[in-house]
Order: structure tokens, then sequence, then C-alpha cells
């Protein structure tokens, strides 16, 4: 299961990668992050019930009300299920990559508890009515500071780890994540301490417009792409298609991404020449989109073959097809004419789930399907279990994906008509029932993918056997029949 010193050169001659990895930390924060896999989303399917259903959870207990419950299932989703899997397994891609252990890995074990935790209390806060009232920004301080602070000591451990490496080319998956963590580290005191106490007014609205696309962008995104650059590449055995191309998608992602954030306020009083800018910037992500797909589908070629039983590749690529399809809605809706239907609807909807769970929290899955039995030096529980995992994830996504979008663009064309706002209620109850039995696939099947790493887990490792020899090629027996 793991790299032998055989397979290495230059400098990483003689190395053995999995000794540099220390596995009670990457446990820890992959077992957090499953859990967070497993709660999280089934709040959101939770929530969309109440679409159909509104009184199903009550009437005179404002905690469970859609506006007090959505923090916690976006909140939870990205700096839980997301967040808290990329950083476990940074700390197994790291060492790996830079030839070295961890700087002060010892420190791993407190912070995954410390995030997690301090995540747990601000989630439990919000149904209490603390809440900060910017989006991906509601948890009160309590929970913001010890956050911050996890990210601000990861920041430095993995810095400090990189800048020990022993060869001195950077592989592309450490140019993403010393971007997403020193990025990061910025934005977080922008929403949690600048934002929330001194911005008001319009340029509230403004700001909070950057500071949501930096949790979307400069975080969830490049973080995505640290796991994706690392797992595709060793998951199928193949070397990345382009180097230098995977640099065009890093510094057009860094140059463009900053300024979209305001692509959401078109015809508000923010000032005209700062929309336009969000809109332009918008359309030029389409380079680091396509940059990054041409390297993925690059790196699998030649390798489709073996496609079907390769469980974490099967992740990655699916996660990459939603890639494609929720960044182009993102771009186009940012167009004033696109905008003026889908603004509001369901469309947004779309976009947010077909980007940040169809491609950000699958690829997440995807490193922790090649990241967990090789912990445990054995083979995942049931390959069969895992497929049932993949297929059961990537139907309810994309049925969540088309229906929504569908729904979004018939909500949003008849507003332009002066359809009365109660009667396109009415109209999507239909596309509202197959987004909840959507979801319902989805937490269905992280629940059989966490039971499957978890019976991985508790298995005993599987005893040596001889290899099968294949057909044609067994030696032939020197000597007769009879002899």
């Amino acid at each position: 299961m793991a790299d032998t010193a055989e397979t290495l050169h230059g400098r990483f001659t003689g190395i053995d990668l999995d000794e540099l990895v220390d596995r009670r930390v990457v446990l820890t924060w992959l077992y957090w992050g499953m859990f967070w896999l497993i709660v999280t989303p089934s709040v959101g399917v939770a929530l969309s019930g109440l679409f159909n259903y509104p009184d199903y959870l009550g009437t005179n207990n404002l905690g469970l009300t859609f506006g007090r419950l959505r923090p916690v299932h976006v909140n939870g989703v990205i700096f839980g299920a997301f967040s808290t899997l990329f950083i476990g397994e940074c700390y197994y891609l790291v060492p790996r990559l830079c030839g070295v252990r961890v700087v002060r890995g010892e420190w791993g074990v407190a912070l995954a508890w410390v995030w997690s935790l301090a995540l747990l209390a601000g989630l439990i806060s919000l149904p209490f009515g603390y809440n900060h009232g910017l989006e991906a920004g509601e948890l009160p301080l309590f929970a913001e500071i010890p956050l911050f602070i996890v990210i601000a000591a990861a920041t430095a451990q993995f810095i400090a780890t990189i800048a020990q490496r022993l060869e001195p080319a950077l592989y592309v998956a450490l140019w993403y994540l010393i971007a997403a963590f020193i990025w990061t580290t910025m934005n977080l005191v922008l929403g949690s301490v600048i934002l929330p106490y001194t911005i008001s007014g319009i340029n509230s609205a403004a700001f909070h417009g950057l500071y949501i696309h930096y949790i979307v962008g400069l975080w969830i995104t490049p973080a995505g792409y640290v796991l994706i650059y690392y797992f595709l590449p060793v998951s199928v055995r193949n070397p990345l298609y382009a180097h230098k191309l995977s640099l065009v998608g890093f510094w057009s992602l860094a140059l463009f991404y900053p300024f979209v954030g305001i692509h959401h306020y078109l015809y508000s009083p923010i000032a005209d020449w700062s929309q336009t800018l969000a809109i332009v910037t918008s359309m030029l992500l389409i380079i680091p989109v396509w940059t990054v797909l041409v390297n993925f589908f690059g790196t699998v070629m030649g390798r489709w073959d073996r496609f079907g039983s390769n469980l974490p590749a099967k992740f990655l690529i699916m996660g990459s097809i939603m890639y494609l399809l929720g960044c182009f809605q993102g771009s186009v809706e940012a167009l004033r004419s696109i905008q003026q239907p889908t603004h509001f609807s369901d469309f947004v909807i779309s976009h947010s789930h077909l980007t940040v769970f169809g491609t950000f929290v699958v690829w997440a899955m995807g490193g922790l399907i090649y990241v967990w039995p090789r912990l445990w030096a054995r083979e995942l529980w049931s390959f069969t279990l895992g497929n049932w995992s993949f297929w059961l994830i990537t139907v309810g996504i994309s049925t969540m994906g088309l229906v929504l979008t569908a729904a979004g663009l018939q909500q949003g064309f008849e507003w332009m008509n002066g359809t009365e706002w109660v009667d396109t209620v009415v109209r999507m109850k239909g596309y509202w029932l197959v987004r909840t039995l959507s979801g319902v696939s989805m937490d269905t099947g992280m629940s059989l993918l966490v039971i499957n790493l978890m019976m991985t887990a508790l298995a005993r490792p599987g005893e040596a056997r001889e290899p099968l020899p294949r057909p044609g090629v067994a030696p032939v027996p020197a000597g007769g029949p009879g002899e």
C-alpha cells in the first residue's frame, strides 16, 4: 500500500514517506471530519423538508425554524465536513510532498479537538439566536476566535514544514495550500472582527460579498485544488499532465477571484464600476476552471480502462464534472441579463450545491477514501458498498442540481412576467420534493461511506496470499504426465 524507498529518486531516495506521516494526527482530524459529514448535510435535508411541509418541525420553537437552522447547515458543511477533512488530509500529504515531518506535528491532535469543539459550540448557539447576520460568518465570537487560532497555527506549521522541504521546486498542491491558509487567516480577521463591528450600511453589504467569496474562492477552491492535484495523480498512478498549466490556473485564480464578490449586488446602490469589475472578473474565472479541468482529465489519460475499480479517482473525476457545471452557472449568473431571472431563485442554490458539495466535499471524500485504508494498512472493507456510496451521492447531487436549475429559471421568468409570488411557490412544490429526495440519496451515500470506513478500521488485516498466475503465463511443468 505504501510507497517504497526503491521507487523514489533524488533527495527522496531511501526515505519511507509513510513514516513521516503522524497517523494519530491524521486519524483525529478524519474522525471528526466523518462526524461532520454525517451530521451537517443531514441538517440540510431536514431544512429541505420545510419547503413542502412547513410545520413538520413544529411551530412553537424558534430554534427549529429555517432562519435559525440554515446557518447550522452552511457553516457545518463549510467548516465542518469540508474543512476538517481537508486539514486532516493536509497532515497526510504535506510531509509526503516535502520529505520531512510536519513541524510541531504534536500540535495536530489538540488543534483538531479545539477546532471541532469550538465549531460544535458555535453551531449549537445558532438556533438560540447568537448570530452575526453575515452568511458564512454567523458564528459568535467565542467560536470564531478558536477557529482563527487553529487556522493560524496550522498555517505556521505547514509553511515551516514546506520551508524545510528536500526539493527546492514546489509541487502545485503546495502552491495552493500556502495560498489557501494565508488568504483565509487574513479573511477570518475581516469576517470575525472588522466586518461585524466596524462597517455598516451599503459598505457592509459590499464587504460581506467579498468575505463570503473569499471563503468560497480563496479557501474552499484552492483547498480543493490541493486535494485533487495530489490525490488524482497518485490514485491513477500517472504524472500530472502539465505543471505549467497548473500555474496558469493558480495565478489566474489569485488575480481574478478577489474582485468577484460584488456580483451578487448588481442593480444595487454599490458603485457601478465595482459591479462591472465583478462581472468581468467572474467571466475571467473561466480561465482557471478550464486550465485545471484540462489538467485533471489529461492526468487520467491512458488509465480509463481501470477507472471503474478506482474508487478515489471516481469521486475526484465526478467532482470535476460538477465543478465544470457549477462554475459555468457561477460565471453566467454574474451577467446582468442572466442575473435578472436567476437572482433570489433556486438557480443560485443549484450553483452553490454543485460547487461546495458536488465538487469540494466530493473531492475531500475522494481523498478520504484514498488515505483511510492506507492509514490502517488494509484494503477498503467493501468496494461494492463504496460503489453504492458513489452512485447514491452522484445521482443525488446531479438530480438536485438539475431540478434546482429548472426551478430557478421557472421562478425567475414567472416573476419577470408579473406572476404573483405565492402562485410561483405553489408550482415549486414538485421540484422541492425531488430536491429533498435527492438530499436523502446523498445522505444515505455518505452514511454508507462512513460505515464502510469504520468497518475498514475494525476489520483484521487480510492474510498475505501468494498472487495467482495470470492465465496463459503459468510456467510449464518440467516433464510429461506420469513423471
